[in-house]
């Protein structure tokens, strides 16, 4: 899917995070009105936003057991080829060697803080 946006004209940089969400189901009056067992779902929401616009260019959904850095090369991927990325800019969960390739083969700048056990 493609996000329409108005562009600010130079290269990305981009900010990269997730959070998660709470879907609460059509019989969720019933519980509070009756009692029973609670079964929410969890999903998290991956978004890319432009840091000079604060559009969000590039947006995943998925189970709330999926780490955030196998998703980052999807986002990268809903940002148009031909559109240049300079940077991207994410916390330490994307401290993995497959973010920094993705980030790479786009030509851009990783900026991310290494994990605490890091090793060079």
């Amino acid at each position: 899917m493609q996000l329409p946006c108005r562009g600010s004209g130079s290269p990305l940089h981009l900010l990269v995070d997730s959070t998660g969400i709470e879907v609460r189901g059509e019989g969720e009056w019933q519980v509070r009105k009756h009692g029973g067992a609670r079964r929410r779902i969890r999903r998290k929401v991956h978004l890319a936003a432009d840091e000079a616009t604060l559009e969000v260019r590039a947006v995943e959904i998925t189970g709330s057991g999926v780490g955030d850095a196998p998703v980052l090369p999807d986002l990268l991927g809903q940002i148009p080829a031909r559109e240049p990325i300079a940077s991207v800019t994410a916390d330490g969960a994307y401290d993995a060697r497959g973010c920094r390739d993705a980030i790479a083969n786009r030509g851009a700048d990783a900026v991310i803080p290494p994990r605490r056990e890091a090793k060079p």
